[in-house]
């Protein structure tokens, strides 16, 4: 277990007339995903202005039933959401829903990392809010576009990879930052470009351009985790590389394959050895590049698998 780095609190507890973890964890609980995304982007906002305040050394007692989530989208195991076609409306719409989904569960991932970790500097609070607040923006452009549809969030099944992944890292910050925004969260930016050209090839500019902003934000957020999980590992004196191979094996990560967003990666701080050592990986992909352009438009994303 790697619990968080110790640091002095940055204000009074006593002088924080609201607490933005706290705050934090009532909009993880909600349940509606329109409301938890506006109370999202508020929070950060009232961060922002000075309204809520970071307490940093105050724990909280793990309530049931987290995240907060509506009865649908009924969740199955993966390998029962089959493929889709985006030639057709309803083959976007479908997809549309699954990255609706993915975006859903990033905001529970951004708020649970929020208000977990204790003792974090006061700017991993707010990084983390601030990914919150922008997943939720994605969640809100994704709704839209799928309502254009003639759907909603919650028409479709869905699965639940990302937030089986968070819950096992629970008790463990480093394991976390490791393994959900740098791991997860970073195979989205190698699924983005090819779901990306597949809607520009349907003619679906309006989705098209949906993926530029997530994609483009996507890429902070997993600078952010790179940050943390570095800084992490400079305070317990860990090799990166060999901390994160041995953390991957023992929180069953799943197993990275390509091809890979080489660029955007390492504009999201992934360094050179990282790179050098994925494209070891990419090698057998880049022969089949056709069937994975192909496969990336009929799953949830990469980013869940």
């Amino acid at each position: 277990m790697h619990p968080a780095v110790p640091v002095p609190a940055t204000a009074d507890s006593s002088l924080c007339s609201r607490c933005a973890r706290a705050e934090a964890l009532v909009i993880l609980r909600e349940a509606e995903p329109a409301t938890k995304a506006q109370a999202a982007q508020i929070l950060h906002t009232h961060v922002a202005d000075g309204t809520a305040q970071w307490d940093t050394q105050r724990g909280f007692d793990e309530p049931p039933g987290l995240p907060g989530r509506p009865a649908r989208p009924e969740l199955v195991e993966p390998r029962k959401l089959g493929r889709r076609s985006m030639q057709s409306e309803e083959g976007r719409a479908v997809l549309l829903h699954a990255l609706a989904h993915i975006e859903f569960n990033a905001i529970n991932l951004a708020l649970d990392a929020v208000w977990r970790f204790v003792g974090m500097p006061a700017a991993f609070y707010t990084d983390w809010l601030r990914v919150a607040a922008e997943e939720a923006h994605h969640f809100s452009l994704l709704s839209a576009r799928l309502a254009e549809f003639g759907h909603a969030y919650g028409d479709f099944p869905a699965h639940d990879g990302l937030w089986e992944m968070c819950d096992r890292t629970r008790d463990d910050v480093l394991a976390r930052m490791a393994l959900v925004p740098r791991t997860l969260e970073a195979r989205g930016l190698d699924a983005s470009p090819p779901i990306r050209a597949r809607l520009q090839q349907a003619g679906d500019h309006a989705s098209a351009a949906i993926l530029d902003v997530i994609l483009r934000d996507e890429i902070g957020h997993v600078l952010i985790g790179n940050r943390w999980f570095r800084y992490l590992c400079e305070h317990a004196q860990l090799d990166p590389h060999q901390t994160y191979m041995r953390l991957a094996d023992e929180y069953r990560a799943p197993r990275l394959r390509g091809p890979f967003n080489f660029d955007a990666r390492r504009a999201a701080g992934f360094d050179e050895a990282e790179l050098a050592a994925l494209a070891g990986l990419d090698a057998p992909a880049a022969a089949n590049s056709q069937e994975s352009a192909e496969s990336a438009g009929s799953t949830d994303s990469a980013r869940e698998n």
